[in-house]
């Protein structure tokens, strides 16, 4: 990690807004590494979001593997995935990551995405190296919802300017 780098800024060479936007609406297919059964975890919370607004969800951990969270197999490691990985999002301390990096390059993946204080930057390196795009700390959930104007209902400022006023989805009266 580099003197300057704040934990949660996820401010890193070439990872720009522009980047990461063209990320989360390239790809669709996300493994997530670490993904919890737990409901009240923030990976499940982030896995719930992003299944919301039609991403393909995988979960990825070894304790879990086999049975389901959010209605999807929960697989033992990446390479048990079907079909072409796209972006393997991390939930795991920064010391299990570079062997998720190279198992995700091996699989030939397009992205390595890592979680807000999940920070290493010689599998950062590794994974440019390769061809990869990387963003590394930052959470999906909070990105994707600041280029869709979904953090705003909880007082947060976005950064998303509009002269739109967000739509409210109101229950009919009974």
């Amino acid at each position: 990690m580099s003197e300057t780098h704040k934990p949660g800024s996820g401010q890193f060479p070439g990872q720009t807004f522009g980047s990461i936007l063209g990320i989360l609406q390239k790809y669709r297919r996300i493994a997530m590494v670490g993904l919890s059964p737990n409901p009240n975890r923030p990976s499940y919370f982030a896995a719930t979001y992003l299944r919301d607004h039609h991403y393909e969800i995988f979960p990825v951990n070894p304790a879990a593997a086999g049975q389901e969270i959010l209605g999807a197999k929960v697989y033992a490691s990446l390479d048990e995935v079907p079909g072409p990985l796209e972006v393997v999002d991390i939930f795991r301390k920064p010391e299990a990551v570079p062997e998720i990096v190279a198992e995700a390059i091996g699989l030939g993946a397009k992205v390595i995405w890592m979680q807000l204080a999940v920070i290493h930057m010689q599998a950062r390196q590794q994974a440019l190296d390769a061809g990869l795009e990387v963003v590394m700390d930052r959470c999906m959930k909070i990105e994707h919802a600041r280029f869709h104007g979904g953090l705003n209902f909880a007082g947060i400022r976005t950064g998303v300017i509009s002269a739109r006023k967000p739509r409210m989805h109101l229950l009919p009266n009974t």
